[in-house]
């Protein structure tokens, strides 16, 4: 099934895009929506994503769509994934399963797209409605592929090119496109707060934090590079988690107090990272909002392919070393090719970008 570009506003395709988490991921689909947007600008498009996760859609539920609030979407719709998770069995899970269902049914979403690929998501697809349902060809949790009736190879190296391969599904050619995120004016005002105004343009923000250990590179390193961006002038401020964050804590201990810990929910990552200079994290949500924010990152990779999760979009320098092998395996502690990345590369790589980023 394909759409014509030239239908009237009334007779466009309402698309509903699935793709619930995590920040990463949901970055990596953005583009290759956009793409669609702009391709299909009449069409009603919605999203289902976690609602922790939803401030990088819109800024509250009564934001308006297509505004600087919520600027890509028509409707953010919620799938509580994890609460579902812990408690599969309950009544509470099933009514909320069922309350999304009926939200979905309501909109009368013609296609699903599942950039996510597990059986959950082509699940919630499947239960919009929507007469097509698009997803890959060979989806990360292979019986995810049973809900498809429109099933994609994907070709390309990077998942977000892959995800315009998938969304090109609709009939036209989608390469990706600039994204824009939420303003929330809140959220603005606070990241206003958090910068030194002596240090305006030259801040820099750590991320040690990654979803498992094995891509974590450690706290102590960054702690020594915070301590020399900071003899080179640059303010440093670290991504902490919570206030009680330990990895957080060793950065700032080992940067001799030249790392300021910053507690941020969402939309206050995304303002302070609009304000940034120079990100540096490993594979994981703060380095990908950096770069659909446009802002140079240094990316410290291990056991994920840069040629497939690495920046996109964005001045950068990515740091690998040669015995690193793709392994998704949780892990808990550094991979070795990891721990052979030193901080006088680090450093090198970010000044590099710091004094080319005047």
């Amino acid at each position: 099934m394909t759409f014509d570009l030239h239908r009237k506003p009334d007779s466009a395709p309402r698309i509903l895009v699935v793709r619930t988490g995590a920040m990463g991921d949901i970055l990596h689909g953005m583009p290759a929506i956009t793409a669609l947007r702009q391709a299909f600008p009449h069409s009603e498009i919605g999203w289902v994503v976690e609602p922790h996760w939803a401030p990088l859609l819109e800024t509250s539920i009564t934001a308006k769509p297509r505004s600087a609030e919520q600027p890509l979407v028509d409707q953010v719709h919620f799938a509580e994934t994890r609460a579902w998770s812990k408690h599969p069995a309950s009544i509470t899970t099933l009514q909320s399963i069922l309350q999304l269902r009926r939200e979905l049914r309501a909109r009368r979403y013609q296609i699903a797209i599942d950039l996510q690929g597990s059986i959950r998501s082509a699940i919630i697809a499947k239960l919009s409605g929507a007469k097509q349902i698009v997803g890959p060809a060979e989806p990360r949790e292979k019986q995810a592929s049973w809900m498809y009736g429109t099933k994609v190879a994907t070709r390309a190296e990077h998942v977000i090119e892959q995800g315009c391969e998938i969304a090109s599904a609709l009939g036209v050619q989608l390469a990706p496109a600039q994204v824009a995120l939420p303003i929330d004016p809140d959220a603005e005002r606070w990241a206003e707060t958090q910068i030194d105004i002596q240090a305006k343009g030259r801040t820099v923000m750590l991320a040690p934090s990654a979803g498992w250990g094995a891509k974590q590179w450690p706290a102590e390193r960054y702690g020594e590079l915070a301590l020399r961006l900071g003899r080179n002038g640059y303010s440093v401020l670290v991504n902490a988690v919570h206030e009680q964050d330990p990895l957080a804590a060793v950065v700032v201990r080992s940067s001799e107090g030249a790392a300021k810990p910053v507690v941020a929910n969402i939309a206050q990552l995304i303002a302070l990272t609009r304000r940034m200079r120079l990100v540096v994290a490993g594979d994981t949500g703060p380095l990908h909002l950096a770069a659909a924010l446009q802002v140079p990152v240094v990316g410290i990779y291990g056991p994920t392919d840069p040629t497939r999760n690495g920046p996109y979009g964005t001045r950068s320098r990515v740091l690998r070393d040669a015995i690193s092998v793709r392994d998704h395996r949780r892990h808990a502690t550094p991979e070795a090719g990891l721990l052979r990345i030193s901080v006088d590369q680090v450093e090198a790589a970010a000044l590099e970008l710091l004094e080319n980023n005047a």
